[in-house]
């Protein structure tokens, strides 16, 4: 399945400009191009896969990308990847030690000797991902674009939405689709409560994981705010079957995106692709 926008012409023009924003993960992949000279959204894609991947697969599937989009033969700026995966844990920035960082992993991931894991702080709230990133994928990128950024997209989303979060009386619950995956972000009076990421097939899926883990916390259906984003639009599957259980939701729509787009609606695109730029 993939989405797509692109306006080559503006490509050509302006590449001395150019950011590219990359996303990978084992169920898809997607990227964005922004125009730093005009703040515009210039290209752009999103790309399921019809079974989960390996990373070496991952990495052939992102190669045939990168060649068909001519991505690799346009000078970027800045290039930023955010690597999506369940392989991370958060920790208390104050209780975290660098040369722990297998330990903050070891019960709720299933790493290996030679994983190589590596952290983010996210800023002004006192939090660091500790994470594995997909290495093949870095060296590539690195080989082709030579110094760039990663991320892991927890890091990114929980930024995102703590930084977008409002003052609210009591907790509130984002719950993301991306891609057959649920990031399920949960925040009260600016602090981070839980974030969790797992796969799901279908709606019924979805609606458990996220009622399970509102049951988990004590949050009642009836009173506390859910916002889906992502692959969500209202009144199809996902949001039908949750509005069934949960009296107060709506689709989450991010204050501060100051991307244009043209063709390029930046509603279809996923919120960590956005804010990694």
């Amino acid at each position: 399945m993939t989405k797509k926008s692109t306006n080559k012409q503006h490509i050509d023009s302006s590449k001395d400009f150019l950011r590219l924003s990359i996303q990978i993960g084992l169920n898809g992949l997607s990227f964005c191009i922004l125009d730093t000279l005009h703040t515009e959204i210039i290209s752009s894609e999103h790309r399921t896969f019809a079974e989960t991947l390996d990373p070496f697969q991952v990495l052939k599937e992102l190669k045939n990308l990168m060649e068909a989009e001519g991505i690799t033969k346009t000078a970027f700026a800045e290039v930023v990847a955010v690597h999506r995966n369940t392989l991370f844990g958060l920790v208390p920035k104050a209780l975290f030690k660098e040369n722990e960082l297998p330990n903050y992993l070891q019960f709720n991931a299933k790493i290996l000797a030679n994983d190589h894991i590596t952290h983010d702080e996210l800023e002004g709230y006192d939090i660091v991902n500790t994470y594995v990133p997909f290495v093949n994928i870095n060296n590539y990128l690195y080989e082709l674009f030579g110094e760039f950024t990663f991320k892991h997209h927890a890091t990114v989303l929980v930024q995102t939405l703590l930084n977008e979060h409002k003052g609210a009386k009591g907790p509130v619950v984002y719950a993301n689709a991306y891609q057959k995956e649920l990031d399920i972000t949960i925040i009260s009076q600016k602090k981070l409560l839980l974030f969790n990421s797992t796969s799901f097939d279908t709606a019924d899926d979805f609606l458990y994981h996220l009622l399970f883990t509102m049951e988990q916390l004590e949050l009642d259906t009836e009173q506390t705010q859910v916002y889906l984003l992502g692959d969500i639009r209202e009144k199809d599957a996902l949001y039908a079957k949750c509005y069934e259980y949960i009296s107060k939701l709506s689709i989450f729509v991010p204050a501060t995106t100051s991307f244009s787009g043209g063709a390029t609606a930046t509603e279809t695109m996923d919120l960590t692709l956005l804010n990694a730029l």
